[in-house]
C-alpha cells in the first residue's frame, strides 16, 4: 500500500532525476522548443521538495495535489501548468484516502492525464508528454516497472512524430526527427515512481 511518505519520496525521486538530467532536457527542447524545459522543471521540483519537507500533508491525494499546485505557481511555460494538472487532478481523485493501492493509483494518475489531454488538446500521436504517459498509465496496471518502460519507449517514440501540438508545431516538419522534451520529462517522472516503489 501507498501512502502519504511515498508520495512524498515519489516527488524526491523526481526532483533528483530532473536535476540530474536538467541538461539534457534543456537540449533536447533547444531543438523544437524554448531552450528552458529542464531549467524550468528543476525549479519547480526542487520548490515541490522544499515544500514537502516543510509540511507534508498526511494523504497520498494531499501530497500529490499540493505538489500540482507548487509546480503551477514556480513553473513558467507550458510545463507549470500542465504537470500540475496532472498531480493536481490525480490528487483529487485519490481523495481523502491514507492509502491507497497500485491500481487506485494508476486510475487517479489516468484521471490526471485525461485532465492534461484536456487542457493541451492533445492526443496520443501529437509529439507530447502524452505519448509516454498514456502508455505508461496503463502500463500501471501491471507494474511499477511496466509503467516506466512504457514511458520510456513512448518517449523514444516520438522521435519520428510530426509536433502537432505545442511550441515543436510551429517548426512543422523540422520537429521530425527529435526526441520530444515533455515526454522525456514524463519517464523520468514515471521512472522515479518505478524508483520510489523499489
Amino acid at each position: 500500500m501507498l501512502d502519504a511518505a511515498f508520495m512524498c519520496r515519489w516527488m524526491s525521486v523526481t526532483a533528483a532525476a530532473v536535476d540530474r538530467e536538467a541538461a539534457r532536457l534543456t537540449d533536447l527542447d533547444s531543438a523544437i522548443g524554448d531552450a528552458d524545459h529542464g531549467a524550468n522543471l528543476r525549479r519547480g521540483f526542487t520548490a515541490v521538495t522544499e515544500v514537502l519537507t516543510k509540511e507534508a500533508p498526511d494523504t497520498p491525494g494531499a501530497v500529490l495535489a499540493l505538489a500540482g499546485r507548487q509546480l503551477i505557481s514556480t513553473v513558467g511555460g507550458a510545463s507549470g501548468p500542465l504537470y500540475g494538472t496532472l498531480l493536481r487532478r490525480a490528487g483529487k481523485a485519490l481523495g481523502d484516502a491514507t492509502e491507497v493501492d497500485r491500481e487506485r493509483l494508476a486510475e487517479a494518475l489516468g484521471a490526471g492525464v485525461a485532465a492534461v489531454a484536456q487542457l493541451g488538446g492533445a492526443a496520443a500521436g501529437d509529439k507530447t508528454m502524452l505519448d509516454a504517459l498514456l502508455p505508461a498509465v496503463e502500463a500501471l496496471g501491471v507494474s511499477f516497472a511496466a509503467a516506466a518502460e512504457a514511458a520510456d519507449a513512448g518517449a523514444l517514440a516520438t522521435v519520428p512524430l510530426r509536433a502537432r501540438k505545442g511550441r515543436a508545431s510551429y517548426l512543422g516538419e523540422r520537429s521530425v526527427g527529435h526526441q520530444d522534451p515533455g515526454a522525456t520529462s514524463a519517464a523520468l517522472l514515471m521512472g522515479a515512481l518505478a524508483e520510489a516503489a523499489a
